[in-house]
């Protein structure tokens, strides 16, 4: 026979109260599984309904561990640039170097870790989760949490995509996951060509991994980005183009990456269209102290020997759409020419190969 509580309570009320402790920890755990951010209390009130239409589902079964704790570096960032901010990255670009890229010879994903690692030491590592579902949970609200998963896995929800400014509703499964990806918003390939070869692994993998390097998007954009620069692909969300030119000039200054010439062309015009002041070139300026007691004496003008050569007659080129010799019949040519993305003001270019009107054509 097996002896009744001591404290003289019945066995029923015992049973109602143990219950009544599994529920409420049970919401306490739920709650536990959101980060920081306004898209958090969605995190917990969906969770929450979750529970109370349907408390069969086992969410109690995580009940002895807790949620992850994201460090707050991981909130996604505005989505809008004012002038000053444009102007600060402007002046942050200036510290990059510029070069051209340097072979692929050597890359490979692997050069950058397991995909999705938690062992990482940037904001979100060794928490539990991978970095793919941590990204999920940042970008997408209100989510879904797969019961059982210590509150990482993200099984459904909502992102509002800031590359194509559209609502995407995501689904958690083999032929649905897909529809959204997350982009390297400075791209794996890009980065090994532009001084990621010289990182130590441990650097690789934190590049791949850091959420301010990673976006949830629509995953037929990312797979148009491939590894495109600023100079090749830019989202098509307009209002969202000097943010994401922020974003990628933040990530090469903390990882030490250079750009190409054509790359920061292209970030200028970009954040000089958010109202950004592009940086003026300072040209050397001389001693003042030799100048207050010293003057120059002008240098003797050249006159050129007359000519015995009767000067050529060169003749016009042929007018074309771009005031050139250089005709394009469509995107395809430009392309088979090498000559893509094409710009305002490069042989070939005309308002028909740039379909949003952004100057530049064939992206």
């Amino acid at each position: 026979m097996n002896a009744q509580p001591k404290s003289g309570i019945s066995r029923s009320s015992w049973t109602a109260l143990g219950a009544a402790v599994v529920v409420a920890t049970g919401l306490i755990t739920v709650a536990s599984f959101s980060g920081t951010g306004a898209a958090d209390s969605d995190v917990t009130q969906a969770a929450a309904t979750s529970t109370t239409s349907a408390p069969t589902t086992g969410t109690s079964t995580s009940t002895s561990a807790p949620g992850p704790t994201l460090n707050p570096v991981v909130v996604a960032g505005p989505t809008t640039l004012s002038a000053p901010a444009a102007d600060r990255s402007l002046a942050k670009l200036e510290t990059l170097a510029v070069k051209g890229r340097a072979p692929k010879t050597g890359y490979s994903r692997d050069q950058f870790g397991q995909s999705w690692t938690d062992d990482v030491t940037v904001a979100g590592g060794h928490n539990g989760c991978d970095t793919r579902n941590d990204i999920l949970r940042r970008d997408l609200a209100p989510i879904v949490l797969k019961p059982g998963s210590n509150g990482c896995a993200v099984l459904s929800g909502t992102l509002d995509d800031p590359y194509t400014a559209t609502r995407i509703q995501f689904m958690r499964g083999k032929t649905t996951s897909s529809a959204v990806q997350i982009d390297h918003v400075v791209a794996l390939s890009d980065a090994w060509q532009k001084g990621a070869q010289q990182l130590s692994p441990m650097e690789r993998r934190n590049f791949a991994n850091d959420p301010r390097n990673l976006q949830a998007t629509d995953g037929a954009a990312n797979q148009q980005k491939g590894a495109g620069d600023a100079a090749t692909w830019l989202p098509s969300n307009k209002s969202y183009r000097c943010v994401y030119v922020t974003r990628q000039i933040d990530v090469k200054s903390i990882y030490r990456l250079w750009v190409t010439q054509a790359e920061k062309d292209a970030m200028v015009r970009i954040l000089a269209g958010c109202g950004g002041t592009p940086v003026a070139s300072t040209p050397p300026t001389s001693d003042l102290s030799e100048t207050a007691t010293r003057t120059a004496t002008p240098a003797p003008a050249y006159t050129p020997p007359p000519s015995t050569q009767r000067p050529m007659y060169v003749a016009p080129p042929p007018a074309g759409d771009d005031g050139g010799s250089t005709y394009y019949a469509n995107c395809s040519a430009v392309r088979a020419a090498g000559a893509d993305p094409i710009r305002v003001g490069e042989p070939g270019y005309r308002p028909g190969l740039d379909r949003d009107g952004d100057g530049v054509g064939c992206e």
